[in-house]
């Protein structure tokens, strides 16, 4: 790996483009590197993945509003909708934006963590939309997921957005950016504008994930592969991007992230070397937030010892400061104890999560957020028993450079009406790739037949799974069988201005 340092650089010195950030990032897309062994498995787990959480979700009200949009343009070739024949197709944008949404809307796909958030499988719509429309090889969509998995990955690495209020969607614009200029085979040059593009464009703030969260929380990944599709084309047309954009002196570290004297050290891989960041991402067993996720195998787990839960007469979750800040009672959000919150508010708090989890003992993508199961009496009151705080032994270990000790979990302390205690802690969830029941193939195919059981038919199933599994080795035009169909008849929902 190079560690590149990232800092303002004043106009007048004029900054070298080879030692631009942008330019380092595009460089990695751009080479022509070897992949690491595993890497081709796990693209194919993460779209056989996508598939699964997308498909759950096609019957709710933001996907059927994104895939309304998107059915309003067709174009051929153009790319193919989650949900529809794969022989309708529609302009590879407006492709991304629907799927992106469908793929977000149950926030239960792969994760990465670091100084910064991200669900680096975002990146898969925009890129195989543009490679279906293309015509590119199943070979050609593998290398472009793989660079947009190394280029998400480093950026999570060294820049922390959420500190200065900046969504994370600012670190998958240029992501997706690098992994669409892959696929297609671009030039440094080209990727280098198309990457500037998009960084200026998708750079918003976190209120999407703060306070009363909206169906916009699905839809701001989707935007960023747009946008980033858009930046691509404009680019490979010889338009340029503002520049430096990262290091300008009215640019985005000066501005918008550490100010005027920010460093920052961001890893990338060499000139060559295999590339492999795939690898240290890591899957969803449960629809909810990741930081959450080793805390529901936690409270499972605990749930017997409790016994009866009308006894607790408080729950505290000492975690990283992360966990306790953005999911937990830190974050200071009142609507994190509302029974009235939206679903994308209740995936976000940690009290509620555990609370559900300790009294159904499982955990159900729909029905762990119903509006009846959120206002249940007993799950209020014990909700509200629940609090959070940081442990920075816990924090540490977020942050541990080394990857085998880096954890994300914490540990649950509860104490009941005679003052006993009972506690426990998870360093991380079962199905990370460390955890008690790692996710492999065999996982993610059932949990694409689980979630799809209503949906989609058995054979239509095998027939993806099949596709997927074979990514690799399909053959130019051959990318449209990555989708799948729905058994029965979609919502539509309310028109808009695009059905005229």
């Amino acid at each position: 790996m190079q560690t590149h340092v990232v800092r303002v650089a004043r106009s007048a010195d004029r900054l070298p483009r080879d030692e631009q950030l942008a330019w380092r990032l595009a460089a990695a897309a751009t080479d022509d590197a070897p992949l690491a062994d595993g890497v081709i498995e796990a693209v194919a787990n993460r779209l056989v993945d996508n598939a699964a959480v997308a498909v759950a979700a096609l019957g709710r009200a933001p996907v059927a509003s994104a895939r309304a949009q998107a059915l309003a343009h067709p174009l051929e070739p153009g790319a193919t909708i989650l949900g529809v024949s794969r022989r309708l197709r529609v302009s590879p944008e407006w492709a991304a934006w629907a799927n992106g949404v469908a793929v977000r809307e149950l926030d239960f796909h792969d994760t990465f963590l670091g100084a910064d958030y991200s669900h680096p499988a975002d990146n898969i719509p925009p890129i195989l939309a543009v490679a279906q429309h293309c015509g590119r090889s199943g070979a050609d969509l593998v290398r472009g997921i793989v660079a947009a998995y190394e280029v998400q990955v480093a950026l999570v690495r060294g820049i922390c957005l959420h500190e200065h209020r900046i969504d994370h969607i600012a670190h998958l614009g240029p992501s997706a950016t690098a992994g669409i200029a892959a696929a297609l085979g671009l030039d440094t040059e080209t990727a280098y504008r198309a990457i500037g593009q998009a960084l200026h464009v998708t750079t918003t703030t976190r209120q999407s994930r703060k306070g009363e969260i909206s169906s916009w929380k699905a839809y701001a990944p989707a935007f960023a592969g747009k946008v980033a599709i858009e930046a691509v084309d404009r680019a490979m047309r010889g338009e340029g991007a503002p520049a430096p954009i990262y290091e300008g002196e009215d640019g985005v570290l000066a501005w918008l992230l550490g100010g005027p004297d920010a460093r920052y050290e961001v890893s990338l891989p060499g000139p060559g070397e295999p590339r492999g960041a795939i690898l240290e991402t890591y899957p969803k067993e449960h629809s909810a937030e990741y930081q959450a996720q080793a805390f529901i195998d936690l409270a499972i787990s605990l749930a017997p010892a409790l016994g009866d839960l009308s006894r607790v007469e408080r729950i505290e979750i000492h975690t990283s400061h992360h966990t306790h800040n953005v999911i937990g009672s830190g974050s200071g959000d009142p609507q994190k104890y509302d029974p009235r919150a939206s679903r994308e508010t209740l995936d976000h708090s940690l009290p509620y999560i555990v609370a559900v989890a300790l009294e159904d003992r499982a955990w159900d993508h729909e029905g762990s957020y119903t509006r009846e199961r959120a206002t249940r009496a007993s799950t209020v009151d014990l909700w509200r028993k629940i609090g959070t705080s940081e442990d920075r032994a816990w924090t540490a270990r977020y942050h541990d450079p080394d990857p085998a000790r880096r954890a994300f979990g914490g540990r649950m302390v509860a104490t009941l009406d005679d003052g006993t205690t009972v506690e426990g802690e998870l360093a991380l969830a079962n199905a990370h790739p460390r955890g008690a029941r790692p996710f492999g193939r065999e996982q993610f195919v059932a949990k694409l037949e689980r979630l799809s059981r209503d949906a989609v038919s058995a054979e239509e199933v095998a027939r993806f799974v099949a596709a997927a599994t074979a990514v690799a080795q399909l053959e130019a035009g051959g990318l449209c069988d990555l989708t799948l169909e729905a058994s029965s008849p979609l919502p539509t929902g309310p028109a808009g201005i695009f059905e005229g």
